[in-house]
């Protein structure tokens, strides 16, 4: 069994952080997600380690959340790898101070949620030259944007060329109304950007309810490793956010069926080598 980096453990403790996001969505809404969950969800599942992702704390929370976690990661049995910090790039006074802060915690990458914001947000000069401040510092960035927006992030990843842009949840295309297009075209127009790599994670939460499955999201999966191809390609859970499917043990059996499909070295370059080289980590 490939073990597998998970790039994408979100963690809610509701003690030490607000997520006013999750308060319309059910399965979401109340429950803490926390570490122990987390393990027993995955016991002998084959996953060999974590990357902790900001889970959209509110404003006021986002630094809490990261100095939480990382207490949580500095204790070896709970797996996490890294951190991807949650920061601001559009805010010119106040972003070097968390920026330095978050690299002396050993921080592996940075994200800020996107498909809520205005297009505008991540065009500013200021936004793209913190980005490519990131990259300098040789840290990745995370890409949340919606099918709408990939047009975005094309330009954001060409204008932040030394940067390693992690599209996050294949793009979120809109399984439930089975629309290839034109998530099919823009996706292929953004993996020709070279540092752009796809995180497979996501895509049972966007089926519709009850018909998450392999072959409901085989067409885009198929499509997605057409363009980027298996080395371009990292994994993610993307929990607790795939409990809008049929929840982590199902996506990770419909995980080892897509790699079940490819050559060993396609498959490890998926399940864990190609993010062990962009977060610069090691299993």
């Amino acid at each position: 069994m490939l073990p597998l980096l998970d790039t994408h453990q979100h963690l809610i403790y509701r003690d030490e952080a607000s997520y006013g996001w999750t308060k319309d969505i059910p399965p979401l809404a109340e429950s803490n997600f926390t570490l122990d969950d987390y393990k027993n969800l995955t016991n002998n599942l084959g996953v060999a380690g974590t990357l902790f992702m900001e889970a959209g704390a509110d404003d006021a929370d986002y630094k809490k959340e990261t100095k939480f976690v990382k207490i949580l990661s500095d204790n070896p049995e709970n797996n996490i790898m890294g951190l991807i910090a949650s920061i601001r790039p559009e805010e010119d006074e106040g972003f070097d101070a968390w920026f330095s802060e978050t690299l002396e915690m050993g921080v592996v990458g940075y994200r800020r949620v996107l498909h809520i914001m205005p297009n505008e947000l991540s065009q500013s000069k200021i936004f793209r030259n913190n980005i490519r401040k990131i990259g300098d510092a040789g840290k990745t960035f995370d890409l949340c944007f919606i099918p709408s927006q990939l047009n975005v992030a094309k330009e954001l990843a060409q204008e932040c060329d030394n940067t390693s842009l992690i599209l996050n949840h294949c793009g979120v295309p809109t399984i439930a109304n089975n629309e290839l297009d034109p998530w099919r075209q823009d996706m292929e127009a953004l993996s020709k950007v070279p540092n752009v790599i796809c995180k497979l994670s996501g895509l049972m939460a966007y089926c519709a309810p009850g018909t998450s499955s392999y072959e409901t999201i085989e067409p885009f999966v198929d499509h997605v490793l057409k363009c980027f191809g298996p080395h371009r390609i990292v994994w993610g859970s993307d929990w607790p956010v795939v409990n809008l499917g049929k929840g982590l043990p199902e996506w990770i059996e419909v995980t080892r069926k897509i790699l079940s499909k490819l050559s060993h070295d396609e498959a490890q370059a998926i399940a864990n080598g190609t993010a062990q080289k962009i977060y610069k980590i090691k299993l």
